[in-house]
């Protein structure tokens, strides 16, 4: 070998050393992140509708007196239980009760007087007429008599013809007059009867409506209850006027109450009468169950929301109408559904969204996925990851592409086995090198 040959083998072989060493610290000096990391879980997901709701009583009335008149007495105070039916107070009502007996006097004396029209006898020109028809007849029943007589005659040759004709005529006005006075009778009996006994009949109906009209003014002076519950608001002292039209006591049922709310239109599309719910009252520990009963059929024009009413038992009163409480409705369950962490999908200005990806490489890989529905800290992927692929959870805002990451448990934060082992060997390999 030559001496120039000598010196490059020489000195060569040392430099490619150096350069090989000098490409490993370079390697070992590209940037890691540490960032948190969870496995794509695969569960299935309660899809369910939060939004905050008023309390209602399942049913209220504020009880308006019909006439103004003082109040004599309350028989109840705020807090009060009453039941259907019953009397909470009367108003003053003397000139009322007058009234009443005065209307009854009057209707008992039309009832009277009904009773004896409808009973009496005939009137004097229906007697009257009923003589001309008794009158007629005989007359009648006369005049046939002589005219068959002289017809018998005649036919013998005893009796001229000129006789017989003015039997005939006087016959025949006989059985006219009788006639004309039976319908005579008739006309007075279908007529005058019946107007009398109308006339008779139409002043009891209007006594009775009077005194109907009375009692039914009467009855406004007791306030009774409409329905059962609890008296929540009676703002006028006994001996003050109640005006008519103005509520003079409010009573609630709370034996259940409602929850109202409004929410989106596609989320009430989800939901079905019947739905469990339930209802997050502050002060409670526990969250009140309850049921969808309505559903409102049309937006409502202010908001384009949907009303619905969420209806549970309030054994204890613990509900109160007026609380804002928050609801929670069970919309839909899925089934195997593929879940990550709501921090760990990223969403652009164009609306897509990302995940980062940890590969075998040890690297984090930006891959493009498509969001489903969000249920608390958990978000539901319908495309682009697997179940039990390793995504980051935090620490995947800002992070570039293909970044090198050092991966720590979501849950405990610290770095996995590998990666910690990994680390380990790590000054051991620069040690070696450094020799």
């Amino acid at each position: 070998m030559s001496m120039s040959a000598r010196a490059v083998a020489a000195f060569g072989v040392p430099v490619l050393l150096v350069a090989a060493g000098c490409s490993k610290h370079e390697a070992e000096k590209e940037p890691t992140v540490p960032v948190q990391v969870v496995k794509v879980e695969q569960t299935t997901l309660l899809h369910t509708v939060s939004t905050e709701a008023v309390l209602f009583p399942l049913a209220q009335s504020a009880i308006t007196p019909k006439i103004s008149a003082p109040v004599k007495q309350f028989y109840v105070t705020r807090g009060s239980r009453v039941k259907q039916g019953e009397l909470l107070a009367p108003l003053e009502n003397q000139e009322l009760t007058a009234a009443v007996q005065d209307t009854k006097g009057a209707y008992e004396q039309a009832q009277a007087q009904y009773e004896t029209t409808s009973g009496a006898s005939l009137p004097e020109e229906l007697q009257k007429a009923d003589l001309d028809v008794k009158a007629a007849r005989q007359m009648l029943d006369a005049q046939e008599k002589v005219y068959k007589s002289r017809q018998e005659l005649f036919a013998e040759g005893a009796l001229p013809r000129k006789e017989l004709d003015q039997s005939n005529v006087d016959y025949t006005q006989a059985k006219n007059q009788y006639d004309i006075a039976a319908k005579h009778e008739q006309a007075l009996q279908a007529i005058g009867k019946t107007q009398e006994l109308r006339s008779a009949a139409g002043q009891m109906q209007s006594a009775k409506g009077k005194y109907l009209g009375a009692q039914a003014q009467l009855s406004y002076s007791e306030i009774r209850r409409p329905i059962d519950g609890v008296v929540t608001d009676r703002p006028l002292y006994p001996g003050e006027m109640a005006a008519a039209g103005t509520p003079l006591l409010t009573v609630m049922d709370v034996s259940r109450v409602v929850a109202r709310a409004h929410i989106p239109q596609p989320e009430a599309e989800l939901l079905h009468l019947g739905d469990k719910a339930t209802i997050a009252v502050p002060g409670l520990e526990k969250p009140v169950e309850g049921k969808v009963t309505v559903i409102s059929p049309a937006l409502d024009p202010a908001s384009t929301t949907v009303e619905i009413w969420v209806e549970a038992a309030n054994p204890q009163n613990a509900l109160k109408p007026g609380t804002s409480v928050q609801l929670s409705l069970l919309a839909k369950s899925l089934p195997n559904a593929l879940v990550i962490p709501s921090a760990s999908l990223l969403t652009a200005q164009d609306g897509s969204a990302s995940v980062m990806v940890v590969g075998s490489d040890g690297h984090a890989h930006k891959t493009g996925v498509k969001a489903g529905i969000r249920q608390g800290e958990q978000v539901q992927i319908v495309e682009g990851l697997k179940a039990g692929v390793t995504i980051v959870s935090r620490g995947a805002y800002g992070l570039p592409d293909d970044t090198r990451v050092t991966p720590e448990d979501a849950a405990s934060g610290n770095a996995p086995a590998e990666a910690a082992s990994g680390q380990d060997q790590k000054p051991a390999a620069g040690a070696q090198d450094e020799k």
